[in-house]
């Protein structure tokens, strides 16, 4: 005997009785959308123009280096010649008074990567006068100071720099006097390095002033927050919860000093009300390493069973249109009213729809009920097309009342309308909540300082019966820095 022919047997039983039948309603599941929790690199650019820098340690250095008036009692040697192997004294040593004055250009800044490269042009005038009571001469000279310097951090991010300094003479002070070439360069030297040493000083200090603690301390506390990702169906939101900051090193180009970071951060989802902003811990010492490059999050893309609802309600309408025929039971007029659909156990979804059918044998009266059915969502690796498979009758067992309903929603065409009509594509919703996303990330402001990031690859995961809804995480990596951009 067939299955539906039992069913009509029972049916048939059951006949004259014009009276509300059906299974349970499975059980109702609310467990809101969960999604995991991701680790994210944000970079964190600190910089400033060289040009500040060089100005401060212009202002530090005074334009006139140092002033030379000293008396040199060997201005000029005695000239010596030999004459029948004697060395007879042909010119007396001759002294002098050294007066001069040595003044620098401007120092300038440049250099790649993390190597600061330092350059000061220097230029002395130097007279030797009263040579042996005999007027003097003057003398010009040039140098450079050129100087390398590495940059780096310590534990408590004050600047490091590890400078290497030197200079030469591009055009060495000294003059030609009775056949006896005067040099001014030893004496130049004497004071050259010293101001080579106060250079070497100066530079960390100066770099100091960037305020680099200052600043990152307060990029580190904006960087606890929340984000708006989507204002409505569903409101999500990104929490951002820095953990290590790592130091990148310093980048000198363009003109600028930067010192590159970057912060790893949890980044979770939440959908709802805007969570609570994490508490900000204070500023940890600069790390190695931290996690994988990039910007790391979820968003998620929501559709309400009340939107599924009158899809299914709509085909079953159109299907009774069509006609409907039962196998063993020939045409039936079917009339479907209200359509229920929410989560149940085990990631299945629970179907209910009221419905009214009347064989047109006239056997028997009309059979009014609700049936429930389950079924499960699925959707293939990448794909934002949701549909549904391994549709039965829920609770369906040997005890309970059957009648025409069960045979209804046990045939194959009705379950084939009900399983099309609950296929859905989130096309739609995925693109408008990731433009919502996009948008919010762009350039999210925190007082002085934008979160801005960019997105760079979109995949979305398997779908997920929720108490809210079918839902459809989205996930979403980029880049991300925070930058200093105070208001106007």
């Amino acid at each position: 005997m067939t299955r539906n022919a039992f069913l009509l047997m029972l049916a048939i039983g059951a006949s004259g009785c014009n009276r509300t039948t059906g299974n349970p309603a499975p059980p109702r599941v609310d467990t809101p959308p969960r999604l995991p929790n991701q680790s994210s690199t944000i970079v964190v650019p600190v910089s400033a123009p060289l040009a500040d820098v060089a100005a401060q340690l212009n202002a530090k250095t005074p334009v006139q280096l140092w002033q030379i008036d000293k008396a040199e009692p060997r201005c000029v040697p005695a000239k010596r010649v030999r004459v029948l192997g004697q060395t007879v004294k042909v010119t007396p040593q001759l002294g002098c008074r050294i007066v001069g004055v040595v003044t620098r250009g401007p120092i300038t800044l440049g250099g790649s990567g993390n190597v600061l490269t330092i350059r000061l042009p220097i230029r002395a005038t130097i007279s030797a006068r009263d040579v042996g009571g005999i007027a003097g001469e003057t003398a010009t000279g040039a140098a450079i100071v050129r100087a390398t310097a590495r940059l780096s951090v310590n534990r408590s991010w004050s600047p490091v720099a590890k400078v290497d300094i030197a200079y030469d003479w591009t055009e060495e002070p000294g003059v030609d006097f009775l056949g006896q070439r005067i040099r001014f360069a030893d004496k130049a030297d004497e004071k050259l390095k010293g101001i080579v040493a106060k250079l070497e000083r100066d530079l960390p200090a100066e770099l100091e002033k960037l305020r680099t603690r200052q600043q990152l301390e307060a990029v580190w506390r904006k960087g606890f927050t929340s984000i708006q990702l989507n204002r409505d169906r569903p409101p999500a939101w990104m929490r951002i919860t820095p953990r290590r900051l790592g130091f990148g090193g310093y980048r000198i180009g363009n003109g600028r000093i930067e010192l590159e970071l970057a912060a790893e951060a949890l980044t979770e989802t939440f959908v709802g009300n805007r969570p609570a902003d994490p508490v900000p811990t204070p500023l940890p010492p600069p790390a190695r390493a931290v996690g994988p490059n990039g910007l790391r999050f979820f968003i998620p893309v929501l559709a309400d069973y009340r939107q599924l609802e009158p899809v299914v309600s709509r085909a079953l309408v159109k299907l009774a249109a069509k006609g409907i025929s039962l196998t063993g039971v020939g045409p039936v007029d079917a009339t479907f009213g209200k359509v229920t659909i929410y989560a149940t156990e085990g990631g299945h979804l629970a179907v209910g729809v009221q419905a009214t059918v009347k064989p047109r044998n006239g056997l028997f009266k009309p059979t009014k009920g609700e049936i429930w059915l389950s079924a499960v969502p699925y959707n293939d690796p990448g794909s934002q097309v949701v549909r549904v498979r391994d549709m039965k009758i829920a609770g369906e067992s040997d005890n309970q009342t059957v009648n025409l309903l069960f045979a209804l929603f046990d045939d194959a065409v009705v379950q084939a309308s009900i399983q099309d009509s609950l296929t859905h594509d989130f096309a739609r919703d995925y693109r408008k909540v990731l433009v919502a996303a996009q948008r919010a990330i762009a350039g999210h402001r925190e007082g002085d300082f934008v979160l801005s990031a960019t997105v760079d690859k979109v995949v979305n995961g398997q779908i997920a019966v929720t108490g809210g809804g079918l839902f459809l995480p989205v996930q979403v990596q980029g880049t991300a820095n925070i930058r200093f951009a105070p208001l106007r």
